[in-house]
Formats: C-alpha cells, structure tokens, sequence
C-alpha cells in the first residue's frame, strides 16, 4: 500500500511540523506547534495513507564539547523522540526515525521556499520538519 501523506516532525519544544502531499508533490502544511497540538493533528488526520519522519536525536552520534545548558537541551530532544517513537507505536502509526546527519537542516527562509515553492510562513523548526518530507515519493509498505 502506497503512503499518500507523509509528515515530518522536528521535535523539540517548538515542534516543527510538515505535511507532505506526495501524490500532489506539495506541503499542505507547514508551521510551528507545541508537542500536544502536533500529536493532536496527527490524531485528527490519520488513515491508511499517512507515514510520520521525526528526527531522532537519539541516533546522533557525537554531541560534542558542549555546555552543560546544550548537553541538557540535546536529552531533552532525545527524550521527545522517543515520546514520538512511543506515541506512533500507541496509535499505531506507522514511523520512520531519522538520523539528524541524514536530514538538510537550518535553511533559511527564502532558500526553503525557492526549494519547495511553500509560499506561507515558516520558522527554522518547520523548515527542518518539511526538509524530513520534502521531495519524498508516496512511501511503499511491506502490506
């Protein structure tokens, strides 16, 4: 079965979220929301066709010399990923988990819309949520 909806999460305390018509090949969504409001939409617009991306902090590899407030910061992200992980086994949603270094992250905002054409706006959390999704084709399943 082929996955038509596809959203990327970028957790964290502002939580970036996209939505990505693959069929349509275009964002429907793309926008800034707690961690709640997030899950809530998800809730609201699940089915058959959806596949949810988060970034997983947890399959980063080195976090580096970092201070204490940044090392802190980055257990917290590794925490909301395993809530989301968590929250799409609950639900039975299906996931993919995503290594930072395998997602563009941090572009700026004209260069995202240029990219994707999404003309509304967006903080830096969405964009990395989008850039989880942006491009993908609908998303085979083993079913």
């Amino acid at each position: 079965m082929k996955k038509h909806y596809l959203i990327g999460i970028d957790p964290g305390t502002k939580t970036g979220f996209a939505i990505w018509n693959a069929k349509a090949q275009e964002f429907t969504q793309v926008e800034t929301r707690n961690i709640v409001s997030a899950m809530q939409q998800i809730r609201f617009i699940v089915n058959d066709k959806v596949v949810v991306f988060f970034e997983d902090a947890r399959l980063r590899k080195f976090f580096g010399n970092s201070g204490r407030e940044r090392l802190q910061g980055a257990g917290s992200i590794k925490r909301d990923s395993a809530i989301w992980e968590e929250f799409c086994k609950y639900y039975d949603i299906e996931y993919q988990a995503v290594a930072p270094k395998n997602n563009i992250t941090k572009t700026k905002a004209d260069y995202f819309k240029k990219l994707t054409g999404w003309d509304g706006r967006t903080s830096e959390h969405s964009r990395d949520a989008g850039m989880l999704v942006f491009g993908r084709p609908r998303w085979n399943t083993a079913e």
